[in-house]
């Protein structure tokens, strides 16, 4: 990728809508830590957050296509709390317009930490 998202890594997350049933692809920034992958709810500092949050509190199990591979994960929303706190840290210093776009809301930014299957 180019421009704004030159050197980011995206993941391909695959989901399904709590209400519709209907089975989603959304292409997400992602950070690889500890073993697991982090996203962050973020939508740009909208003031809701993305509807793929709720998904995945929802869901016991997700299908992530990254680097070539696909992979079922674990799905953890951490919405606050120390460990949301820590791994948000490590999310900004990866993607610092995450500040930027905490001025654009009030919410607090949910941290999805995938964890993938043995």
């Amino acid at each position: 990728m180019g421009g704004h998202f030159k050197n980011v890594e995206l993941l391909l997350l695959h989901d399904v809508g709590r209400k519709s049933g209907r089975e989603f692809v959304h292409p997400l920034l992602y950070l690889a830590h500890e073993d697991s992958y982090l996203l962050v709810g973020s939508a740009g500092g909208a003031p809701d957050e993305p509807a793929w949050v709720g998904n995945l509190a929802a869901m016991q199990e997700v299908t992530i296509e990254v680097g070539g591979r696909t992979l079922t994960a674990t799905p953890t929303v951490l919405r606050e709390g120390p460990e949301r706190d820590r791994l948000y840290a490590a999310l900004v210093d990866y993607w610092p317009d995450l500040r930027e776009y905490e001025t654009h809301t009030t919410r607090t930014f949910p941290v999805v930490r995938l964890d993938p299957a043995e």
